[in-house]
């Protein structure tokens, strides 16, 4: 379960980012359609910055490739907690909801160090 200062957060930064939308008069653009849209968007933005490198790891990115990241990280999580924001949706309780089905489907002394999805090892 996540702690008292993730939810903070969390609530914080939907605060920041409600005050942020209203001055700016653009909740009548924010259904979730449009949201999830947004957020695929921004995904795909980040995705970019590592084609074509080997791994992508933090090695393969100069400072200034990196705050590029970080910003495209940044836009992400706005427009997922904006999206969250407008379905009502506790992301921390979520988050925790899926890390117990992630257990189920992925028990760890048997998936350790296997990276295939959950329905190709249901059968061993």
């Amino acid at each position: 379960m996540a702690d008292q200062s993730e939810k903070g957060d969390f609530s914080r930064l939907r605060e920041e980012i409600r005050q942020f939308v209203a001055e700016r008069d653009w909740d009548q653009f924010h259904t979730p359609k449009n949201l999830s849209s947004a957020l695929c968007v921004e995904a795909a933005e980040l995705l970019e910055h590592f084609q074509w490198l080997p791994t992508g790891s933090g090695d393969e990115l100069n400072p200034a490739k990196l705050q590029q990241v970080r910003h495209e990280m940044a836009d992400v999580l706005v427009y997922l907690i904006r999206l969250a924001d407008k379905l009502d949706v506790d992301l921390s309780v979520a988050v925790s909801e899926k890390m117990i089905l992630n257990r189920l489907k992925y028990p760890a002394d048997k998936v350790r160090g296997d990276a295939r999805k959950y329905s190709e090892y249901e059968d061993e």
